[in-house]
């Protein structure tokens, strides 16, 4: 694919919003971490970060995650950094579109038939057909129709509700205006955390012919209604064939050579159905064209893959070298496929 380039004012627009917003007192802290991480003095690491993001397009948390401080230049260039995911999704996700993914109950309406799950929208007046809901279903997931990194989301179990006008009217006081049906995921996925729906970030773009898929990662939750990191969760990177490349690890230091609940090794993980999943993943990108550039959160079920929902700021996900032994990124495949 022909290079398109990324456009110089979205750059130059993103950096002045990043140094109006900068804290220096957490770069900071996350200076010290990564020198203490890695036996760094801390003034080095700190200008290389200043310099890294001032003109590398490297977030703080990126030269932290993916352990910047000891890879060498052609290294760290092989890397995706959250500043570049986010030219990508300016320029390739069309903003007239982009309310189809931010909002949940839009987002369930318009990929309906790929939730493969019952799911309602709370209103004024139907008490009733919420508590029919939930106790057809037994536990239910209620979700704010706008929300990230998993915050809005909740689980009730309908044993446990005694006043369904009361409850109705706090889900309505409160925001949580959808209502889904918990999806039951596969047993090599329970396997490793059976009380989170632990789910794939497949991070793909639609070039109007063709679906690349450009990175994939595996989230596992600590048993809450969320595998997102704000919740215990944390994730693994997977090859290209679904097989975790090694242990998992999150953005808060703490690295899971195996489950901490369930004790299964993290490395030996193999997402089930894989060949299904990039099926699935190709059909849900076709359904809004206009948005390009997604982080697809999919779910495998004993009968296949479901659709959790599609992040059009995908957000970027990638090797951690002293926890994986891989000291090179998938910035190449974005190149390929996107052409910049």
């Amino acid at each position: 694919m022909p290079s398109q380039g990324l456009a110089l004012s979205n750059r130059l627009r993103y950096l002045a919003w990043r140094v109006r917003r900068i804290d220096l007192g957490s770069v900071l802290e996350r200076a010290k971490e990564t020198a203490h991480a890695h036996g760094k003095w801390t003034p080095a690491v700190l200008a290389d970060m200043l310099w890294s993001a001032g003109f590398k397009q490297v977030g703080f948390q990126d030269y932290v995650d993916y352990d910047f401080a000891i890879l060498n230049r052609a290294e760290r260039a092989t890397y995706m950094t959250h500043p570049v995911s986010n030219e990508l999704s300016q320029k390739y996700d069309h903003p007239d579109y982009r309310g189809l993914f931010q909002d949940k109950v839009e987002f369930d309406r318009t990929f309906s038939d790929f939730l493969r799950r019952d799911w309602m929208v709370v209103e004024e007046g139907n008490a009733e057909a919420v508590r029919a809901f939930a106790e057809s279903h037994g536990t239910i997931v209620t979700k704010e129709p706008v929300g990230q990194a998993g915050t809005g989301v909740h689980r009730y179990h309908a044993a446990e509700v005694a006043d369904w006008d009361g409850f109705h009217r706090g889900l309505l006081e409160r925001g949580e205006l959808l209502i889904e049906e918990v999806i039951r995921q596969h047993a090599d996925l329970a396997a490793v955390c059976p009380g989170t729906v632990n789910t794939t970030r497949v991070t793909a773009f639609f070039d109007g012919q063709k679906t690349h898929i450009l990175a994939m990662a595996q989230k596992f939750g600590r048993g809450a209604v969320s595998d997102q990191m704000t919740f215990g969760g944390f994730y693994t990177m997977l090859d290209e064939n679904g097989h975790a490349v090694g242990p998992g690890y999150d953005s808060h230091g703490h690295v899971h050579v195996a489950h901490p609940d369930s004790g299964f090794v993290i490395a030996d993980f193999q997402l089930p159905m894989i060949d299904q999943v990039k099926e699935f993943v190709d059909q849900v990108a076709r359904v809004v064209p206009q948005i390009q550039y997604v982080g697809w959160d999919i779910v495998v079920t004993p009968e296949g893959p479901v659709l959790v929902e599609g992040n059009w700021g995908a957000g970027v996900y990638e090797n951690k070298p002293s926890i994986t032994g891989i000291r090179t990124g998938h910035k190449a495949r974005y190149r390929e496929a996107i052409g910049f």
